[in-house]
């Protein structure tokens, strides 16, 4: 019965990166901005390159980028086929090289695209006109997408936390503790937040050095609200995986503290994630957090500069 609780929870601390992982990689699990350092191959094509994943997920610029090319693309093939069609197939050219035929060419096919249709251009020919009836349905589908996927962009909820540079061990009521401090970047407010530490580091066991996952036990693992900042605390007390643990050994034992928040959007409703790591040479010892509140008026507003979340000072012992 022992046994198979103490398999439970060494189950519970794995957190899904496998013994292969426990065993082999010293590199980092997890980077500072939440991805993995894990490559997944044999998916195939379909799987690797999902366009609407890819689109959705995406930085703004190469979403806007991506669709600029695309429309000028699309719109210079179309163009080249008009002009393939020879120089009666448009009515109203009024081009005198080859190089003018094709530029008119291609602003017909953005006015047909767009269904803007100036009406200075007409197509004459049947196969003129087949390729208008082609743009115009390639145009429909290309506008429903398109205001599909920016919908989504815009309406997909997601955490914007910042995470201190750094984290520091620090005195905190006659004993040491772990801190780091997170805030959230946007105006929106994140409501029950919880926060879930995990230590990964290399143990010499029974099988030899392998690493090994720790719960971290929190002062306070959740929050109502997060208007200002949170600074999530560790202490370091006789239960605690890092008792008795001194810098030198710490940085040894290629130690990771992995961090994952989850909270609820009140805009949207709707549960997010957002996760982060500090490896052994990201945590300051001997350090402590400068204050990010600001004097200000009696009755004014209460105010945080979130500049000086990453701001440490050394510790008074």
């Amino acid at each position: 019965m022992f046994e198979s609780q103490r398999s439970i929870e060494r189950e519970d601390r794995d957190l899904g990166f496998g013994s292969v992982v426990a065993q082999r990689s010293r590199q980092r699990l997890l980077n500072r901005d939440g991805s993995f350092n894990v490559v997944r191959r044999g998916l195939g094509m379909r799987s690797v390159l999902s366009p609407y994943y890819l689109l959705l997920n995406m930085t703004w610029p190469r979403f806007v980028l991506l669709a600029l090319v695309g429309y000028l693309v699309t719109n210079a093939l179309f163009a080249t086929g008009y002009y393939l069609c020879g120089p009666g197939a448009l009515a109203g050219l009024t081009a005198g090289s080859r190089g003018q035929h094709w530029l008119e060419a291609f602003f017909f096919s953005v006015h047909t695209i767009s269904t803007v249709g100036y009406g200075h251009i007409i197509p004459v020919s049947t196969v003129a006109n087949s390729l208008v009836t082609l743009e115009s349905i390639v145009g429909l589908f290309a506008l429903a997408l398109g205001t599909g996927l920016i919908f989504a962009r815009f309406s997909r909820p997601l955490a914007s936390m910042i995470f201190s540079r750094n984290a520091v061990i620090a005195p905190y009521r006659g004993i040491n503790a772990l801190m780091f401090r997170v805030a959230n970047r946007r105006r929106s407010q994140l409501v029950d937040i919880q926060a879930r530490l995990v230590l990964s580091r290399l143990e010499q066991t029974e099988a030899g050095l392998q690493r090994q996952f720790h719960l971290l036990q929190l002062e306070r693992h959740r929050v109502s609200f997060l208007p200002l900042a949170w600074t999530v605390v560790h202490p370091i007390d006789d239960d605690s995986p890092l008792h008795g643990v001194g810098e030198e050994e710490f940085l040894d034992s290629d130690a990771e503290i992995l961090v994952l928040l989850t909270g609820i959007d009140e805009v949207f409703s709707q549960m997010v994630h957002s996760r982060s790591s500090y490896k052994a040479d990201e945590v300051v010892w001997g350090a402590r957090f400068q204050s990010l509140y600001q004097a200000d008026r009696p009755n004014a507003h209460l105010t945080i500069d979130v500049a000086r979340l990453h701001d440490i000072e050394p510790a008074e012992v």
